[in-house]
């Protein structure tokens, strides 16, 4: 039978970071995916932070199954972010994307040798800063929702049939002006920040569960933000959707710069049996 300690393993990456004491001491901290314990791997300057995790879960097939399994993927993901995160409070660390793995350590090795000019100019870009999310609802209900009738209007009788129709009519004639605030609210927001953030990239707006806030996500964007000028970012946007009815806006992180990291392609679910 075979032990545990003789199982094949993968090597699952979290991000790549500088070599050195920082990044080495970060890793020792941390635990990964299913408690295994995080190392890095060096080659060319660089070092990825590494963790054993079974091939039989994490090669094609078991990723698969794990991919699909939305309090597995969840359990997962929040170690990846973790490792990350906690790294980031120690040196600037490159995010790879969930569920990295590579047949071995020296696979790994190979990547950053063969990556390693991309890789840097990443980190050195990435230096110093954090990402903030900026996200804009738009929730028609609320804007739609009557006034509080006066005195005249609530001894007027309204059928429920007309008062139904009337509510109806409202969500209609509103639905486009909401929309219209909420895309100018996400316009004066990027005109705000312009001058604090380095870069900003749009992403697809939320749907179902990954959108928890009232209203439709219709605005989705992140900006990297110089780690010294949170505040200002914040500050700037403070108060920007509050003569828009209905309209929301969300600031979220500081959290590492995911959106703009472009990580190496991993072996793949396929290669890494």
């Amino acid at each position: 039978m075979m032990s545990a300690d003789t199982v094949p393993q993968l090597s699952y990456v979290y991000g790549v970071g500088i070599a050195g004491e920082a990044l080495d001491r970060a890793a020792a901290l941390l635990p990964g995916v299913d408690g295994g314990r995080v190392r890095t791997v060096g080659a060319a300057g660089l070092a990825a932070l590494t963790s054993s995790v079974p091939a039989d879960t994490f090669a094609m097939e078991g990723l698969k199954a794990q991919l699909e399994d939305l309090a597995r993927l969840e359990t997962v993901a929040r170690t990846h972010d973790a490792v990350v995160e906690a790294a980031s409070a120690h040196t600037t660390v490159l995010p790879m994307r969930l569920a990295t793995v590579y047949h071995d350590d020296r696979r790994v090795a190979a990547m950053l040798t063969d990556r390693a000019a991309e890789l840097g100019a990443l980190l050195r870009q990435l230096a110093g800063h954090v990402e903030l999310g900026v996200k804009v609802y738009a929730d028609v209900r609320e804007a739609a929702a009557p006034a509080p009738a006066t005195a005249d209007e609530a001894a007027a009788e309204m059928s429920p049939g007309r008062a139904y129709l009337q509510h109806r009519r409202a969500e209609r004639r509103t639905h486009s002006d909401v929309h219209r605030a909420a895309a100018s609210v996400a316009a004066q927001a990027a005109a705000r920040v312009a001058g604090c953030a380095v870069l900003r990239m749009a992403h697809r707006p939320q749907r179902g569960e990954l959108a928890p806030a009232t209203g439709e996500n219709v605005v989705n964007e992140a900006y990297l933000v110089p780690a010294g000028r949170v505040e200002e970012f914040r500050t700037a946007l403070a108060g920007l959707d509050d003569e828009a009815p209905g309209v929301h806006l969300e600031i979220t992180g500081p959290w590492a710069p995911y959106s703009f990291a472009t990580p190496p392609e991993p072996d793949g679910p396929s290669d890494a049996q």
